[in-house]
């Protein structure tokens, strides 16, 4: 596994994001050198890209809004983020990622 994501001492979870706004739909979308990519669907426009980053995250880790927080990059494509401690998070956004990349590794169906 790169390091996109790492476990503070206090169990805390630091991830590293290359954030696409204005995809199509939201979602994780592999992996982006050491970051883990993620589509948003929302707009860079009013920090509303950044308010769904922080909605879908906490969605997939089972967490309220206020546990996730951007912690640098809130006007970059490159973020870090952290979200506060909990059991199973870090299973959750790793399946989420895993279940990207056995997408993108499936063979095409041919019609």
């Amino acid at each position: 596994m790169s390091n996109w994501l790492t476990q503070t001492p206090d169990g805390s979870l630091i991830l590293c994001l290359h954030v696409q706004p204005g995809a199509k739909q939201t979602g994780f979308a592999g992996l982006h050198g050491n970051d883990a990519k993620l589509r948003l669907a929302a707009p860079p426009v009013d920090g509303k890209a950044n308010a769904a980053l922080c909605a879908y995250l906490a969605k997939i880790c089972g967490a309220s809004k206020s546990e996730v927080q951007i912690i640098s990059g809130e006007t970059s494509r490159s973020k870090r983020v952290r979200i506060a401690p909990a059991p199973d998070r870090k299973e959750r956004l790793t399946a989420a990622l895993a279940a990207t990349e056995k997408t993108a590794n499936s063979p095409t169906p041919r019609h």
